[in-house]
């Protein structure tokens, strides 16, 4: 028995190094592709900004049938501002498009001696505003460069003072203003869904005519005080960051 079991493990001892010699190699496997991510700016987002504001207005005054008598100066009416926005976008391509809504509350005044009548300086204040906007982009894969157009509305106030001890002399006048904008940004996708901004915008807001009613201060008779076409117009830079639903599509090379 002994022998027998001898004479089997000699056998393998010599098949088996024939049998290895005879396997085939291991084939060599391709190593898998190469995967990118691929920012994809499609989707609802919301978000908020803040920023500076400098809003430019000429007065010209006018007689009692509004016809132009004489320039009564311009001023800027600078300040803060802060809001939100919430849009859509979706992408095609390079190219992205997308609609967005957004509000702001401004802090927006200035004043200047009245040309006519330096004894008076006449201020402005924006307190809020409002952009309702389309807008078309390029991306650079999370990088977006994109421009913005459409219509932006204004709250506006108006007021006289003596000038030097700052009593107001007429009622203060307000305006909803209605106008168009444009405007430009660079935003920069930082997460799946969040990025960041900076953003110029300007607004037209055209001309109007306000008429000032005397409040009593000033030793006048009658209630009328003076009637001026006011022009104007409003630049804006603001830092935003939204948050978006979506998230990077991936894509081989």
């Amino acid at each position: 028995m002994k022998k027998f079991l001898l004479g089997i493990a000699g056998v393998i001892a010599l098949v088996a190094p024939a049998s290895a010699a005879d396997l085939a190699a291991r084939p060599y496997a391709k190593a898998p592709a190469m995967i990118a991510a691929v920012y994809d700016w499609s989707g609802f987002y919301i978000g908020a900004n803040g920023g500076w504001g400098s809003s430019h207005k000429c007065w010209d005054l006018q007689n009692g049938l509004g016809v132009f008598v004489a320039s009564d100066g311009c001023h800027d009416a600078t300040g803060g501002v802060a809001g939100g926005q919430i849009g859509y976008r979706w992408q095609a391509g390079t190219w992205v498009f997308g609609v967005e809504g957004q509000g702001n509350w401004a802090d927006l005044k200035g004043r200047n001696v009245a040309v006519t009548a330096p004894a008076f300086t006449n201020e402005s204040k924006i307190g809020a505003f409002g952009l309702l906007t389309g807008q078309v982009g390029y991306a650079a894969n999370n990088v977006l460069l994109y421009v913005k157009g459409g219509a932006a509305v204004t709250d506006d106030r108006f007021r006289t003072y003596f000038t030097g001890t700052n009593v107001p002399v007429t009622n203060t006048v307000s305006d909803t203003r209605w106008g168009g904008v444009v405007g430009a940004g660079l935003e920069f996708g930082f997460s799946p869904n969040w990025s960041a901004a900076i953003e110029y915008d300007h607004l037209f807001m055209g001309s109007r005519t306000y008429t000032f009613n005397n409040n009593g201060n000033f030793a006048a008779a009658g209630t009328f005080f003076a009637q001026e076409r006011v022009k104007q117009d409003v630049d804006l830079v603001t830092v935003r960051v939204n948050y978006r639903w979506g998230g990077p599509v991936v894509a081989k090379y």
